[in-house]
């Protein structure tokens, strides 16, 4: 039996295909929207809209930003010869928010996983080796600790390796199974300050 109409059964079915969104949290914000001003809903559907047309790639790095080139990467103090790879642009903000990381970025937009089909060239890696013909003087694994994350860096690791560069991986104040957005940013410095060479 429908309890709702089509159009609010319709809202919440789109709201709760977002990750994280299950359906008593969809009829939740279902309703708020309905209830908001006619202008504001307006205005959020034109600012989703809008992000999702203007933001792309950072053409350095591959965060995601509404410019060429994302504002740590154009940074001029930040140290250009060090680049802490990450999986995502969550986990760059996560490691932003310690404020002690003074190097760039590369985000690989995902890890290797066999299992889910995703390999070498599905991630950022290729553009990764690319950035690596500038003069780097480390390159920094932060991937999450999970098996996939592990991978990542291993693969990684064999790949730089014999170009001379120093590589390093973070160190485990990271919990294994743990996602870097959820984590403290007192346990990211430890792991940070306590990477050892691989």
């Amino acid at each position: 039996m429908d309890y709702y109409s089509r159009q609010i059964s319709k809202l919440m079915e789109e709201l709760a295909s977002l990750p994280g969104i299950g359906s008593k949290s969809a009829q939740r914000l279902a309703f708020h929207i309905l209830n908001m001003p006619i202008q504001q809903v307006e205005s959020l559907s034109a600012t989703i809209i809008e992000a999702r047309r203007k933001v792309k790639y950072c053409r350095k790095c591959y965060t995601l930003t509404d410019e060429d080139v994302c504002p740590i990467c154009r940074n001029t103090k930040r140290d250009h010869r060090t680049i802490m790879v990450v999986e995502n642009t969550r986990d760059l903000a996560a490691y932003e928010k310690t404020n002690k990381y003074e190097g760039v970025y590369h985000v690989l937009h995902g890890a290797i996983s066999p299992m889910l089909g995703i390999g070498p060239n599905d991630i950022k890696l290729k553009e990764l080796m690319q950035r690596l013909c500038e003069d780097i003087d480390e390159v920094i694994i932060a991937t999450n600790s999970s098996l996939e994350g592990e991978t990542t860096a291993m693969y990684i690791s064999k790949l730089i390796k014999p170009t001379g560069i120093k590589v390093s991986r973070i160190a485990s104040g990271v919990p294994v199974g743990g996602d870097l957005e959820y984590i403290d940013e007192m346990t990211l410095y430890r792991a940070l300050e306590g990477r050892t060479e691989l």
